[in-house]
């Protein structure tokens, strides 16, 4: 087998299949949970808006398939009360994962501490084994010495993962962001190897080969047998046809969207 194929396969068990689309239905939800499971295998889970969580939980019971919502989403805002409500919802709805955008413009002016405290009572609201997945908006902090500092801010407060972006800016997902994430990450692995910390690079992943150039970042900076669904996700909308396309050996077409 093709290393082509081999990292097709391997990024398909590694996608957050996304849809967060403005105009998103309750149709859109079916479809989205239908394409889930595949002859190839499924999907991590599927990231979706906050009312659509009940629905998608009951459409995925039984697959293995987990349910991400998205919360303070997309503005990375101050009202960390409404923040916490959307996320206690959202729990009792079914969501299995919060993806929350952490207060991006308070921490890249110079609030590190309003950043980390929401953080940290966003938190305290998901019991195991359900995870927080904290977005630090990357391509609107800029500066790569305070992208590594949203890092450790997230780390610090309590992040299962970190994620790059919310797909809805000028500048998502890049390998330059993804490496700087990547090694804060290792970086607190080396201070204490009990403490694992996911990382997700999503919007603009859209082809088998995006999908190899963050694998490939991730197993240099964490080692091969680092990236698993516990630890890796591609947030993405585009990326799984055009993995079962690499994978059946056909010619991808161009993925869309987030």
């Amino acid at each position: 087998m093709s290393d082509v194929i081999e990292n097709a396969k391997r990024a398909l068990g590694l996608v957050d299949l996304t849809n967060l689309n403005d105009d998103c239905s309750a149709g859109d939800i079916t479809k989205l949970t239908g394409r889930t499971v595949t002859d190839h295998g499924s999907v991590a889970a599927v990231c979706v808006w906050p009312r659509f969580v009940a629905q998608a939980t009951r459409e995925l019971k039984g697959t293995g398939v987990k349910v991400a919502t998205v919360v303070n989403f997309p503005a990375g805002g101050e009202d960390t009360g409404a923040v916490i409500a959307e996320t206690r919802q959202a729990l009792a709805d079914g969501a299995d994962e919060i993806d929350l955008v952490m207060a991006y413009r308070a921490f890249r002016d110079g609030r590190k501490g309003f950043a980390e405290e929401q953080i940290i009572r966003v938190k305290a609201e998901i019991p195991a084994p359900a995870i927080l997945k904290v977005i630090l908006e990357t391509g609107e902090i800029g500066d790569p010495l305070l992208i590594h500092a949203a890092s450790n801010v997230a780390i610090a407060a309590g992040a299962d993962f970190i994620k790059t972006s919310t797909g809805k800016v000028s500048v998502n997902a890049t390998l330059e962001a993804a490496e700087i994430m990547l090694t804060a990450i290792e970086e607190t692995r080396r201070e204490n190897a009990e403490r694992v910390i996911g990382f997700k690079p999503a919007g603009g992943i859209r082809t088998s080969e995006d999908a190899a150039s963050y694998l490939a970042l991730a197993d240099r900076i964490m080692g091969h047998n680092w990236a698993s669904a516990s630890t890796f996700r591609f947030g993405a909308s585009g990326l799984l046809d055009a993995l079962i396309d690499t994978i059946e050996g056909r010619t991808p077409a161009a993925g869309q969207g987030y």
